[in-house]
């Protein structure tokens, strides 16, 4: 039974953390992160029929607020999110987000949106399709460096899409990786906590740096990765802040989202302008290759782009329509007569005064 989600005039359907977190869970995690990356693999193919830009960002000493707007013709999203390293000294998340789905032909909200748990899967499903086309083949042991909120969603992505067995953990701060050991044991992968970046990365296919602090960091220095390695480097997403050795870049094929935000935020932000990369989505489409060898190194920049906000909202809404699990927010107005905007109060004092 197809369930009926809200029409304008009913409030806008809004799916908060409790609801999202019960979506997830009944329809269970790693189906959730399959069925999104193959959503994220169908919307890349349609890469052309997107309206794109860089995502807006007002940058501060202690962390940055952006808002990634997009459309495909017939529907718009936008998300709002920000990345405050120092959040988590303070009990506070290091990234909140929450974001919006609109139809283009009314301009009306169809659906608003908790984005920490589905940026955590969108980001997660993007990593692994990307590690679908660029990773070496049979590949079962994935090294997480960074074991903040997204580790525990990269390493259950790649074990539902790639198969991944075997995982190596590694953070600056030892607490966070035996959370990410504690949480992860219960899905049957084998996980070891490392003490180094550089002991970490030893015997890895692919290695995810997912690191928090705003700076141009080395995490990964060219001397530690041999070839026929994939590295998802997801860490680095606004200007000022990297993780990998410009000497490692050099060595790969860098692969992006969306060049013209990549050159600003991500790990190319350190390459002269001239330095190849290709985007993604010509690798799904034929236009460009992918792994061309299994001794090649590959290196995904991935900033995170307004079109992976998109395919998740949308794909979250389709849940709402088969399971009417969703509230409604009363965000727009609602009167019989829309020109008579002035009614909504003199109603609203009508009541007031009945209610006295």
């Amino acid at each position: 039974m197809t369930h009926f989600i809200a029409q304008p005039k009913q409030g806008v359907p809004f799916v908060s953390v409790q609801t999202m977190a019960q979506l997830i869970n009944k329809l269970g995690i790693e189906n959730v992160l399959q069925q999104l990356t193959k959503r994220l693999e169908t919307d890349f193919a349609r890469w052309q029929q997107f309206d794109k830009s860089p995502r807006y960002a007002a940058h501060s000493p202690e962390g940055v607020i952006e808002l990634m707007p997009v459309s495909d013709g017939e529907l718009f999203s936008c998300k709002y999110v920000n990345g405050h390293p120092k959040n988590t000294f303070r009990e506070l998340q290091t990234v909140a987000a929450f974001g919006i789905l609109a139809d283009v032909d009314s301009g009306y909200p169809v659906m608003i949106s908790e984005m920490c748990l589905l940026t955590a899967l969108r980001t997660a499903a993007t990593s692994a399709l990307v590690a679908k086309y660029l990773a070496p083949k049979n590949a079962t042991t994935l090294t997480l460096i960074g074991n903040g909120a997204q580790s525990e969603f990269q390493a259950l992505a790649f074990k539902s899409v790639l198969g991944i067995t075997h995982i190596r953990l590694y953070d600056i701060d030892p607490s966070a990786s035996q959370k990410a050991f504690n949480n992860l044991t219960a899905y049957g992968l084998n996980v070891t906590i490392c003490n180094s970046a550089a002991e970490a990365v030893k015997g890895a296919h692919i290695i995810t740096t997912c690191t928090a602090d705003k700076t141009n960091a080395t995490i990964l220095t060219s001397e530690m990765i041999p070839q026929g390695v994939h590295i998802n480097a997801i860490g680095g997403d606004c200007p000022g802040k990297t993780e990998l050795d410009a000497k490692l870049l050099e060595r790969a094929a860098v692969f992006v989202e969306y060049e013209p935000q990549t050159r600003i935020e991500g790990e190319i932000q350190q390459m002269s302008a001239d330095f190849a990369v290709t985007e993604f989505h010509q690798v799904i489409n034929g236009q460009a290759c992918g792994r061309e060898s299994q001794q090649q190194l590959t290196i995904f920049d991935g900033v995170g782009f307004a079109s992976e906000d998109f395919t998740a909202l949308a794909f979250i809404r389709d849940q709402l329509i088969a399971t009417g699990q969703y509230s409604l927010l009363d965000l727009i107005t609602q009167q019989a007569d829309p020109r008579n905007l002035f009614s909504v109060l003199t109603a609203q004092h009508t009541q007031q005064e009945s209610v006295a």
